[in-house]
């Protein structure tokens, strides 16, 4: 039975970005998509106009409440390291909760489509890039703070620090235990030398 006029948008796009997160962009046509959320393909068009378009939607509404979003924006009032600390203990916790272990969206979809040629691949790869940019800032932030004072290369450290976040989120895939993917994190962090214990929680 088809859903009434009268559905809730938001309550739609929430329902879409979780098939697209246990389905892949692919699956999700606007046929199969419509279906899932009960409604005719002229209710989808009228809403959400093309497939790219609601793709588009739901990766802002996952990056909303991604445990990386305590990144973007304004900061709470605690030091650096104490902030990336809380947020690598955070992913561990969502991935390791998560019945389905679907990883991340960003990075799932990253691996669906050319990121040199499709419009759609190129707005994730530069998502997954302005995340290195925004440790990069973080990073610097810390030292200029005097929080950090012997960190060498922000810029390799930033890379290092999105190539823990991307590893995190495949191998939970597979490794489900929180305690592991913990593990994991907090030896990078500490052989960074951003490990810090979150006091401030």
């Amino acid at each position: 039975m088809p859903r009434p006029s009268s559905f809730d948008r938001n309550d739609l796009i929430e329902q879409a970005m979780q098939e697209l997160w246990r389905s892949g962009y692919e699956a999700s046509s606007v046929k199969a998509m419509s279906e899932k959320l009960g409604i005719t393909r002229s209710s989808y068009y009228n809403a959400f106009g093309a497939r790219e378009d609601l793709f588009k939607e739901t990766i802002d509404a996952y990056l909303d409440q991604s445990p990386c979003a305590m990144l973007r924006g304004d900061l709470p009032d605690i030091p650096v390291c104490a902030l990336l600390t809380r947020m690598f203990r955070a992913v561990c916790s969502a991935r390791a909760v998560d019945p389905e272990a679907r990883g991340c969206l960003m990075l799932n979809s990253l691996c669906e489509f050319d990121t040199t040629k499709d419009e759609l691949g190129v707005m994730v790869a530069g998502n997954v890039l302005e995340s290195i940019e925004r440790f990069e800032e973080l990073l610097q932030l810390a030292l200029d703070n005097g929080e950090l004072t012997d960190l060498a290369d922000v810029h390799g450290t930033a890379l290092a620090l999105q190539n823990l976040l991307v590893g995190l989120n495949v191998l939970s895939k597979a490794l489900h235990d929180e305690g592991e993917l913990w593990l994991t994190a907090k030896t990078t962090l500490v052989s960074l030398g951003l490990y810090r214990e979150d006091d401030h929680a």
